[in-house]
């Protein structure tokens, strides 16, 4: 089909105009950071799950999984190129041969990724026959000696491993570090090392970092599957509900003081997170509704200093930000896209008058002058005229002197192309994101609005905005 000539109806640009405004003011606190993130902060993984993983009476894997990936098509080459932190995680069964391992680096070289490979930690243990999900034993490094030494001998370039399952073997890390020392000569081009992987468990990660001395783990990973079950019947209202989206910052905020306590030089990783179990839910994940969730995670963990947010899968699955048998975009690729090229990596703090659901982010804008927020709307029937403020310290100490910008803002508005949040076409700034003949991401252009105007954010609609003449210290 050529969507060449599609457009968003302006009908829906009518009906949202009729819906309640709400006037907010929102203040952003430039003097200082709150946190940081790395400057590939927007991850994808590639897993390596068959066409005959099924779950939920559905088989949405095809051949999406890193074995059986056609890592010649078009469309994935462009979706990833020069964009996107990857992360090929859990060869936990089935074997990765070299010649598959070659035809993967030179799809990595050609699309320029940075790459993180999850290496396991079960391999020669044997699982206990008294305790379920326990394995026993040491775990045997010979094949991941094999596995880098090929890998150094062909030039290929690792950025870091991760240690995938390894939250109680914190003395193979230490054996981990020490064979990447061993075989990477050159400290500029020794990879790092990560892990435990897996849930967040306070007890668990605690021992992962007594037993593992200082200087061993370079990054401390963990998952976020904070929706539960894909096959739940109330996803829907679980990713518009923000009291249930918010649930998840004590996850955030239990790592971030584990990692203050034990390895405070240490920065924490979202390794893996598909919002819902076992392929995601093929109701939502596939939806311009996933965004709301997805969106909101990403900034929240910056919030609380993890350096990178790794989603689960760039394909595969339901959860795939492409989709598993055309490479289209699903709507979450486009959000995604936008955060890597707006949202810098200081990210600042954001006050504003109470209703939950403005969800709102703000970051130093990236690799130019001022600011990048992101507004998000949970609201089905209300609209948010925006003002924004700076935080600067004046007269007794009081805050938030309304900002008056000059320049133009540069506004980025997505919403669903009907109106249904379950479409799977996103529109940004009333012009439908499809890919064009050549099969390149199209266009994305901001709208530049007048900076005396609020911001206007429709109802249950995404926006990132960037002010180019916000002065923000912490952005100097």
């Amino acid at each position: 089909m050529n969507f060449k000539f599609a457009f968003c109806p302006i009908i829906l640009l009518l009906s949202a105009s009729l819906s309640f405004a709400q006037n907010v003011n929102v203040v952003i606190h430039g003097a200082a950071s709150i946190a940081k993130t790395d400057d590939n902060f927007v991850c994808v993984t590639l897993d390596w799950w068959p066409a005959e993983k099924c779950d939920y009476n559905q088989c949405p894997w095809g051949k999406a999984g890193i074995l059986n990936l056609d890592l010649r098509y078009g469309a994935l080459i462009n979706a990833i190129k020069d964009e996107f932190y990857a992360h090929p995680i859990k060869f936990t069964r089935g074997c990765l041969s070299m010649e598959r391992w070659d035809q993967l680096n030179r799809f990595f070289n050609h699309t320029g990724v940075k790459l993180t490979f999850g290496l396991n930690a079960l391999f020669g243990r044997n699982e206990s026959q008294t305790e379920k999900g326990l394995w026993i034993g040491d775990w045997q490094p010979q094949n991941t000696r094999d596995f880098m030494q090929y890998t150094i001998s062909k030039g290929y370039k690792v950025d870091s491993y991760e240690f995938v399952d390894a939250k109680q073997y914190g003395k193979d890390v230490i054996v981990l570090k020490n064979l990447v020392k061993e075989l990477y000569a050159h400290p500029e081009t020794e990879p790092k090392v990560l892990g435990p992987g897996g849930f967040y468990e306070e007890k668990w990660f605690n021992t992962f970092l007594e037993v593992s001395r200082q200087g061993v783990v370079d990054g401390l990973t963990h998952h976020i599957y904070n929706l539960g079950p894909g096959d739940d019947p109330n996803m829907m209202n679980k990713v518009l509900d923000p009291s249930y989206l918010s649930q998840v910052s004590q996850t955030y905020k239990g790592v971030s003081d584990v990692v203050n306590k034990f390895r405070p030089q240490l920065g924490a990783w979202v390794s893996e997170s598909g919002g819902a179990l076992k392929g995601g839910s093929k109701d939502v994940s596939r939806t311009f509704a996933d965004g709301f969730w997805y969106l909101d995670q990403m900034g929240m963990a910056s919030t609380y200093d993890q350096k990178v947010f790794c989603r689960q899968a760039l394909i595969g699955g339901n959860y795939g930000l492409l989709n598993a048998t055309t490479f289209v975009p699903n709507p979450d690729y486009y959000g995604a896209l936008l955060w890597h090229r707006l949202m810098g990596s200081t990210v600042l703090a954001v006050t504003k008058e109470s209703d939950p659901n403005l969800r709102v982010y703000a970051h130093c804008a990236k690799k130019k002058p001022g600011v990048s927020l992101i507004f998000i709307n949970l609201s089905k029937d209300r609209s948010f005229n925006i003002t924004v403020s700076n935080a600067k310290l004046g007269d007794a100490g009081k805050p938030n002197y309304e900002f008056v910008g000059k320049q133009n803002r540069e506004e980025y508005h997505l919403r669903a192309l009907t109106g249904d949040i379950k479409d799977d076409i996103v529109c940004l700034n009333d012009v439908p994101m499809v890919q064009t003949d050549l099969e390149d991401i199209p266009a994305m252009d901001p709208k530049l609005v007048d900076a005396s105007t609020p911001i206007s954010i429709a109802a249950q609609s995404i926006a990132y905005v960037t002010i180019r003449d916000f002065e923000a210290p912490a952005c100097v």
